[in-house]
């Protein structure tokens, strides 16, 4: 049974910082791209960042320099440093797991998200 299972969300100033984890199992995790998409209130999904199987990375221009992307294939685990939070970026944040291909392919796996909100 696959899962994505989300944790690291909640309320922070901004300028703070978060780091946001996502649990893989039934799954060869270390052989498929992943992504973390968003979501803010009352908007649409957002891609965030990707990650390859070979570990190359890329972002959305709005959190180039501020957000990291990264993953531990022993751990099954894929990160989001989150640095220099904005309001902006108060969104449910999800994992997801591209098909195979590579991150231009599609979503195959969705977590269930975890909340993250950047408020004074």
């Amino acid at each position: 049974q696959v899962q994505l299972v989300e944790s690291g969300g909640g309320l922070v100033q901004p300028g703070g910082s978060l780091r946001l984890s996502c649990e893989a199992s039934g799954f060869s995790f270390s052989r498929y791209a992943m992504s973390w998409v968003r979501q803010a209130p009352g908007k649409g999904l957002e891609w965030v960042s990707a990650i390859s199987e070979s570990e190359s990375t890329s972002y959305r221009d709005s959190v180039k320099g501020r957000f990291t992307i990264s993953r531990d294939n022993g751990l099954n685990t894929l990160y989001l440093q989150m640095n220099t939070l904005k309001p902006e970026d108060t969104a449910e944040y999800y994992c997801a797991t591209h098909k195979t291909g590579g991150w231009t392919s599609g979503i195959q796996y969705w977590g269930k998200g975890t909340l993250v909100t950047a408020s004074s």
